[in-house]
């Protein structure tokens, strides 16, 4: 069974001190375009009272290999060091000086040998050095639980205020993410609300009602639904992913406690939380904790971890609950919060903190002080986009729409469609034919021509009939240029069947509708328009574009997805434009194993990707901007030293080329939110919201940009990070060419919250790993079949 493990100062993890405490210079990444806004974030300063933190070395001898030992000895002199230290096993923080050298002694209780203990000062470092930031972090979670929150996971959580969701058998705990940060404009707390969905179903009434439904193969169904997920142990609210199922344990076997008895399960829970478990032929869920590497880079494994289903309880939104809008709605409304809401839920959390005595007293021995204020900050907002179509162009409306503009003027370039197949079961007849007969209708403004499609009624709805029958007409016409398809229900295996075929087998351009989609006949119209330009694009046709005044230009998007059917696997989608007014795209995908380096992958399609460039204009581009995804901040500087130098090299495949590289991470998941600030009151952040200063990091050039229009919740921006900029772009250009790539995703009539071959590369590596599980046909590439 598992070690107890307390959030001691042990869970600090201490960066190299050589390197962090250099000062920065001041970067330039401030732009001047646009109008200036006041915005508020959910970032609240803090201000460090104490002069300096102390940082000690401390030996033992002779060596102490067991950390808990160590963490014991210096807990016996806290006379000598006081009662507030963060110690990690070798190196101790203190608020207060200490002499130069001090010696201690204890006695190791395991052989009552003396052991010396010396504490060295090392470094004498300023408050809001980030070598102090792991353990601020530490004091905060001691506070967090002090004010009666509860850590699941990484985030604090208020049990006590969840709120009962009956029909659905779910609970909804409110809480809080929170952490300590250093940027550009200092220190700041960073609060963003959150919420744990627990159900209130155990594995073990899952697992039952698997059971009933299926008893044959009841093991395997098991596993398909239970693996992966997150489960809690509401005993001590931990969660702990499911890795394993132990079909040949019970709570009846024995495992050995740290001490080294031997206990059952079912004492063990009985002694220790008081819970009686009634099923005792229950098979055992089993948790490998991911290795954790300590300091001087030691691998440390801790032993796998064995969970009673009835004790375990199911978090996460039911997968059939996902697909149940009036469900999801019920939901919503304790989910979602207006911007109203969200810094009131903040407050309300900085009133706790600072009104509670042992809280303050916690936070004040480290000299930190808490401001009671949400941060206001002068952002600008960018100015307005122009559209351009085949023979018109207009500027975009505030909200950033032109859902309308694109169904009455004719699109850049539309494919004429020939010959095309649209393939529907017996009872969807009547909605395939008003369908076409609705193409037919609104084609004419948006530029297509459309002829009559060749109509495929299948006797059922079974995946088999429609791959026999897809494939035998592609068999019959090779100059087929479309297959449409009309599905009843949420069907992923023939969805998946169906792109199969077209993506990989016969290669050609493919659209599946639900009939959900186009069973509402007021609806008819606009869902037609949009199927409509949904196809051309798939086709090679252009629907819209911007102005992007920099010539010879090359735009590439990179995006990452963990492919689900090949354990670790993980897919790259890369998309690259092809002209100049970023209407042509040409996309790969590769493939690769964990101990595969993607950059092996993302030579070979930049290759491609130039290649192909040269053939279409006859010259190579002089600028390449590499939009890239799914980089966190503990993998920038792999990406920095290795990725990019990588990419660097490939262009000497070329003779004396040498075009100018940008290279921008895209950061979706990061935790700052963004509200308007008028006439004092916090509301959404207008789209073009753009912030430059302040929250920015101090030792990269960032931005943070607000690019779609929010109609319900927070502004959630997205952050850029610019690693590499040989083509010496200012940070105007920049945020600007950033802004225009985010109105360029033809599947929304609108802007996007990542430039749109950030976007396409998503939707590519999504359905590669998620329904393809293999490479699409090369001779796809140059059409975006995927969107």
């Amino acid at each position: 069974m598992r070690r107890a493990a307390d959030l001691a100062e042990s869970d600090i993890c201490f960066t190299d001190p050589i390197t962090s405490s250099i000062d920065f210079e001041p970067l330039n990444k401030a732009g001047t375009k646009g109008t200036p806004v006041t915005i508020g974030s959910n970032h609240i300063p803090i201000h460090c009272k104490n002069k300096a933190v102390y940082q000690y070395h401390v030996t033992f001898t002779p060596n102490v290999e067991s950390m808990a030992v160590r963490f014991g000895m210096m807990k016996d002199h806290r006379s000598t060091t006081g009662e507030v230290v963060a110690f990690d096993g070798s190196i101790l923080y203190l608020p207060v000086k200490m002499d130069n050298e001090v010696v201690l002694k204890s006695l190791r209780r395991t052989d009552n040998e003396e052991i010396q203990i010396k504490i060295q000062m090392t470094k004498v470092l300023p408050p809001s050095s980030d070598l102090c930031i792991p353990f601020y972090n530490v004091v905060l979670r001691r506070v967090m639980k002090i004010i009666g929150l509860k850590l699941v996971g990484r985030n604090h959580y208020d049990p006590e205020s969840a709120v009962i969701l009956g029909k659905q058998r779910l609970q909804v705990w409110p809480g809080y993410s929170t952490c300590i940060k250093q940027t550009d404009g200092g220190l700041y707390l960073c609060v963003d609300v959150s919420h744990k969905v627990l159900r209130n179903d155990s594995v073990l009434d899952v697992m039952n009602v698997l059971y009933h439904q299926s008893k044959e193969n009841f093991q395997d169904e098991c596993t398909k639904e239970l693996i992966g997920s997150i489960v809690i142990t509401r005993y001590n609210n931990r969660t702990y992913r499911i890795d394993a199922i132990e079909w040949n344990k019970s709570p009846k076997d024995t495992f050995t406690l740290i001490n080294g008895t031997k206990t059952t399960f079912v004492d063990y829970y009985s002694k220790n939380y008081g819970i009686t478990i009634k099923d005792m032929d229950q098979p055992l869920l089993m948790h490998r904790p991911k290795e954790r590497s300590k300091q001087g880079g030691k691998q440390v494994i801790t032993g796998e971890i064995l969970l009673v289903p009835e004790l375990s309880f199911m978090t996460g939104i039911p997968e059939k609950m996902r697909k149940d809008f009036r469900a999801m709605k019920d939901l919503s409304i304790h989910i979602s919060m207006s911007s109203e809401q969200h810094t009131h839920s903040i407050k309300q959390l900085l009133k706790n903190l600072i009104t509670n005595p042992e809280s303050l007293n916690e936070l004040n021995q480290w000299g930190l002080e808490i401001r009671s204020e949400i941060l206001l900050v002068k952002a600008r907002c960018l100015p307005l986009e122009t559209i351009c179509l085949q023979s018109s162009s207009f500027v975009t409306s505030t909200d950033l729409s032109w859902s309308r503009e694109v169904v009455r003027d004719a699109s850049i370039s539309s494919i004429t469609l020939n010959i095309w197949a649209i393939f529907y079961p017996r009872r969807c007849a009547e909605h395939a034919e008003e369908l076409v007969s609705t193409f037919n209708k609104v084609a004419g403004p948006i530029g297509v021509k459309i002829e009559r499609p060749l109509c495929v009624e299948l006797r059922d709805d079974r995946t088999e009939t429609y791959v026999k029958s897809i494939h035998s007409q592609l068999t019959s016409e090779p100059k087929m240029q479309l297959v449409v398809c009309i599905m009843v229900g949420n069907r992923d295996d023939l969805y998946s069947a169906i792109k199969k075929l077209c993506c990989v087998k016969n290669p050609i351009p493919s659209q599946a509708i639900n009939i959900r989609t186009i069973s509402q006949q007021q609806k008819l119209r606009s869902v037609a328009q949009k199927i409509l330009l949904q196809m051309n694009s798939k086709l090679g046709g252009e629907l819209w574009t911007v102005s992007v005044p920099l010539k010879h230009l090359m735009v590439i998007g990179v995006d990452v997805h963990h492919d689900t059917s090949k354990a670790h696997q993980s897919v790259m989608g890369f998309v690259a434009s092809m002209n100049s007014s970023l209407t042509r795209w040409y996309s790969r995908v590769t493939f690769q194993t964990p101990t595969e380096e993607l950059i092996n992958g993302f030579r070979v399609c930049l290759l491609a990707a130039l290649q192909k460039y040269y053939e279409v204009n006859h010259n190579l581009p002089e600028k390449i901007v590499v939009y890239r995804d799914g980089v966190s901040d503990g993998q920038l500087k792999m990406v920095e030293q290795y990725e990019i130098p990588q990419l660097i090299k490939c262009f000497e495949t070329f003779p004396s080329y040498e075009p100018k590289l940008v290279f921008i991470v895209v950061q979706k998941n990061i935790s700052a939110t963004f509200y308007s600030w008028t006439s004092n009151h916090f509301g959404i952040a207008p789209p073009g919201t753009v912030l430059d200063h302040t929250l920015t990091q101090r030792d990269r050039v960032d931005f943070y940009l607000i690019a779609h229009h929010i109609r319900q919740g927070c502004g959630l921006p997205t952050r850029y990070i610019s690693l590499y900029n040989s083509a010496n772009l200012t940070p105007d250009h920049l945020q600007r060419l950033t802004f225009k790539m985010c109105h360029l995703y033809w599947n929304w009539p609108g802007t996007i919250r990542v430039p749109a071959p950030c976007k396409y590369a998503h939707k590519l590596a999504f359905l590669s790993g998620q329904y393809l599980h293999s490479e699409p046909a090369i001779q796809l590439s140059d059409k975006l079949f995927f969107l």
